[in-house]
């Protein structure tokens, strides 16, 4: 079943100590769609301006991802600076122009306002809501959000998760949204707020999923190393929404396999800089990593090669 993202696509310029990238193709949407498809097809919605380059457009249209909805105005496209620091789960913000994206309104499309799965992605909570009252019946609505609408947008914010089923917030989001420090105590009071499921994104210690009465723990896949995190919750919600819409229901274990999968895909994005990985990337790759990662977590497999 189909999937529409409502998000940003921009260019940015990265700094790790790997190295840098300048002006790569970037943006909440195009992390997401780029995994999610190899699960389901997708459907952007989201703006870029005329210097938007015709080989990042062929980059999603050539992977049948689904682009009528990605407006192309007059300015510039968004742009992002980033600085990792050494202990990549922190990084600093060197710059951010919003430039098109500034005033972007999102308008679906008739058949985009029929999609049985939509992930909101981290724009403001007026502009999630205004998505929402587009949609006409989606089977799972699923939302992402940052510190900033958090402090800012609190109320909007509030009205907005009233109606969405799953939350992805990373561990400092989800004290800040609950005001509580321990992660458990903070999960039972997102779900009050609306969700019925919360993911909390913890970067290399893995994720949490918190639904009704239960909790799963996923570890991150192992590297040896980490090149550029940039992208890696994006690519763990398309990864986890492509696995929803490809089984068409939503219970209890295929949440968790969902989880793991998303999980899969964001330990490959974090192998290059930008999307690169992304772009090169296999279903039979994802399909061998998905079985080393069952059996690193499986008690019953005690095989491990050290070479």
């Amino acid at each position: 079943m189909s999937i529409v993202v409502v998000g940003s696509v921009a260019y940015d310029t990265i700094e790790t100590p790997q190295g840098r990238a300048d002006d790569v193709l970037g943006g909440s949407t195009s992390y997401f769609a780029l995994a999610a498809r190899f699960f389901s097809p997708v459907s952007i919605v989201g703006a870029v301006g005329t210097d938007f380059r015709d080989e990042d457009m062929r980059l999603f249209t050539e992977r049948n991802i689904d682009v009528r909805g990605l407006e192309r105005r007059d300015g510039l496209t968004m742009r992002w600076h980033g600085r990792y620091h050494e202990d990549m789960n922190k990084r600093d913000t060197l710059g951010l122009a919003l430039n098109v994206f500034s005033d972007f309104a999102p308008n679906l499309l008739p058949d985009q306002c029929r999609a049985d799965y939509v992930f909101l992605g981290n724009i403001a909570p007026e502009l999630q809501s205004r998505v929402l009252a587009q949609v006409q019946s989606p089977k799972v609505v699923a939302a992402d959000t940052m510190n900033y609408w958090i402090e800012n947008e609190r109320p909007a914010l509030m009205r907005m998760l009233a109606h969405v089923n799953i939350l992805t917030v990373n561990d400092d989001e989800a004290r800040m949204l609950s005001g509580e420090h321990n992660l458990v105590r903070a999960s039972r009071a997102i779900l009050k707020m609306g969700p019925d499921t919360l993911l909390v994104k913890r970067g290399e210690y893995g994720v949490l999923q918190f639904s009704s009465g239960t909790m799963f723990a996923v570890p991150a896949y192992p590297l040896e190393e980490v090149i550029d995190p940039s992208g890696a919750g994006d690519t763990f919600a398309g990864g986890f929404m492509g696995f929803l819409a490809r089984h068409g229901r939503v219970t209890e274990p295929i949440l968790r396999t969902a989880v793991v999968y998303g999980s899969v895909l964001a330990s490959f994005v974090v192998e290059r800089f930008s999307l690169d990985r992304l772009v090169t990337l296999t279903w039979e790759e994802i399909d061998q990593r998905y079985r080393a990662f069952i059996e690193l977590t499986d008690s019953q497999y005690t095989r491990w090669n050290s070479r």
